[in-house]
């Protein structure tokens, strides 16, 4: 990365030169970070592409899944980690410390992994009340154990009233990834049939309700849950499974633009077959928001070779977090790098990845 030195009052500074970046808009045009940045769209994916990878480099992150797949001493690991800024802290179906645990165990899992240890860092606002810490706390090892994993280390930081949103959370995560296990975008080729685990855009729309004071004639829930053991029934029909992603931020769509992108591949979506619940698509139609681009906490998208597709769904909705999974497209060799949704009206459109985000805080 380039630089340039600017003299003003005060001592010389070294800053960096957004003009010099070797990166396309909109980053060269933004020299501040926006919301959008960390919204899981474009602005994220440039962000890490044209300003972290280059910094740190290393083939392992190079490949830039939900969780770095490592072997060390001979033993196949899967290691993650994730920070959780939501707002409000509890919300309908879970709280930050439910996401926590949930976030970085699904992030494991879609490397096949089990789950196995955390670590969890507190950053705690000056001021925010002791019971609302504990309450949280509680939540996180209450979702640690359900989850199957422990929590053996930490750290917590304060800062100052009016630094921090209350309470923020980072989770690391490790897990042993099984023999035979080979999850990556890299692995999809044209044929392999695209499944969806449930319903999408519950946990997007759960938080704009309470953080917005919104009614929807019935209350929505985030589907916030971890993963690990509906991986490990798809798994038990075959290894052989391609990519699974964890669709949360940037929703489904940005779950598929990257798939696509990093398979080079085309996939088509068939958006009657997408599942929307009626509650949030009558959400999404009042807010203007595309059901696809909505966050999801407690579901998965599965690349799935076509003559295990039929068996791996059947295995899926006997499992109680993958009832009501379902085929939504395939992988296609036209339009590669490129998602395309078939319309109810027999029509198509690119399903483009999003430049930020359409809800902030999230997760």
């Amino acid at each position: 990365m380039s630089e340039t030195t600017t003299l003003g009052p005060g001592p010389r500074a070294t800053e960096p030169d957004p003009l010099a970046w070797t990166c396309p808009a909109p980053l060269r045009d933004r020299p501040r970070i926006v919301m959008g940045h960390g919204g899981g769209g474009a602005l994220s994916a440039e962000l890490v592409q044209h300003v972290f990878a280059p910094a740190y480099g290393g083939e392992a992150l190079a490949r830039l899944g939900d969780a770095a797949a490592l072997t060390l001493g001979g033993v196949r690991l899967a290691f993650s980690t994730d920070s959780y800024v939501v707002r409000p802290l509890f919300f309908p179906g879970g709280s930050i410390g439910d996401l926590a645990v949930n976030g970085t165990v699904n992030d494991l899992a879609m490397s096949g992994a089990r789950a196995a240890y955390l670590s969890c860092g507190f950053i705690l606002e000056e001021g925010v009340e002791m019971e609302v810490v504990d309450r949280v706390a509680r939540a996180l090892g209450a979702a640690a154990r359900a989850a199957g994993v422990e929590v053996v280390t930490g750290d917590t930081k304060v800062v100052e009233a009016g630094h921090g949103d209350g309470i923020y959370v980072n989770t690391a995560g490790i897990g042993l990834v099984p023999e035979g296990v080979d999850l990556r975008p890299q692995r999809v080729v044209p044929g392999d049939v695209v499944i969806v685990s449930g319903a999408i855009g519950l946990h997007g729309v759960a938080i704009m309700s309470v953080r917005e004071g919104l009614e929807f004639g019935v209350e929505i829930e985030s589907d916030c849950a971890p993963l690990g053991s509906l991986v490990e029934a798809m798994l038990a029909v075959t290894p052989d499974l391609h990519v699974l992603r964890d669709p949360t931020r940037g929703g489904l769509a940005a779950a598929l633009n990257e798939i696509a992108a990093a398979s080079g591949a085309g996939v088509v979506i068939r958006e009657r077959e997408v599942p929307v619940p009626p509650a949030v698509a009558n959400a999404c139609a009042v807010l203007g928001l595309d059901p696809l681009y909505v966050a999801n906490e407690g579901k998965l998208v599965a690349f799935v070779p076509r003559e295990h597709a039929d068996a791996v769904l059947e295995a899926m909705r006997a499992h109680p977090l993958g009832r009501e999974s379902r085929i939504i497209g395939e992988a296609v060799e036209s339009h590669p790098g490129m998602l395309v949704a078939r319309t109810g009206l027999g029509g198509t459109r690119v399903v483009d990845l999003p430049i930020g985000e359409q809800l902030p805080r999230i997760c």
